[in-house]
């Protein structure tokens, strides 16, 4: 059984990077410090080792699920990103930008796809209950309530036409948090946004315990979210603001 590692921190945001102090962790709602590592020892993108066992989610997420879902679809984004960029530094050399359309629309989906999953692993990996402290004041500012943000953020994400993610983002210019609905893994994003929380809805991240249940499964993450590494997102995030 695998046990939550450490990572070394690259980038853990859309747009801008959110640097997560490296704390040994036993389990992430503990010790909120559990970082984000995107690329491997020589530069390339990479799917660290997932934080947590398989089945380390249930009983809202089976661990068939997660093995499928980190295995086959976080890694494999990881590897078409690379493949999108070895690509593009092929039509630099050649001069040949016949395919530029398709790879950097390549890059877009599949880098997306790598950060937000990365993001993903952590903000499903605590004990849920409610945000404290600063993340809980934020909310109560930008949404009235807990109850309210909570509200918009289960409607938002439960709605995504087809497949997506429901981001909870901090702006740094604004100073305000944000709830997204992202199409894909790159649509309907808004620029500077840092994620903070994401939930995934693609079918694969669900379906095999809750169908077209999408409802369900949403709310049940509610019982797994990870408030601890959210707040440390956000504490990251928050010190961008002061250079704009």
């Amino acid at each position: 059984m695998k046990t939550r590692r450490t990572f070394l921190h690259n980038s853990a945001a859309v747009g801008a990077g959110v640097l997560l102090a490296q704390v040994r962790s036993a389990h992430a709602a503990e010790n909120p410090g559990y970082v984000d590592k995107l690329t491997d020892a020589d530069g390339k993108y990479s799917a660290a080792p997932l934080p947590f066992a398989y089945d380390a989610l249930e009983p809202v997420i089976d661990a068939r699920t997660v093995e499928l879902h980190y295995n086959f679809h976080h890694k494999p984004a990881a590897a078409a990103a690379n493949k999108a960029e070895e690509a593009l530094a092929k039509a630099r050399d050649s001069n040949d930008f016949a395919l530029v359309k398709h790879y950097e629309k390549e890059l877009a989906f599949q880098l997306s796809s790598h950060i937000l999953h990365t993001v993903y692993w952590t903000s499903v990996s605590g004990k849920g209950g409610e945000p404290k402290g600063e993340l809980a004041k934020a909310i109560d500012r930008n949404f009235g309530s807990y109850a309210k943000f909570k509200a918009q953020l289960v409607a938002a994400t439960v709605a995504i036409e087809a497949s997506g993610w429901g981001i909870v983002g901090y702006h740094p210019v604004t100073g305000r948090l944000m709830i997204l609905q992202c199409e894909n893994h790159q649509k309907l994003t808004a620029w500077g946004i840092q994620p903070i929380l994401v939930l995934d809805v693609f079918e694969h991240a669900y379906y095999l315990k809750y169908q077209n249940r999408r409802s369900e499964y949403v709310n049940q993450l509610f019982g797994i979210i990870n408030w601890d590494n959210a707040a440390l997102r956000l504490q990251a995030a928050m010190p961008a603001r002061k250079a704009t």
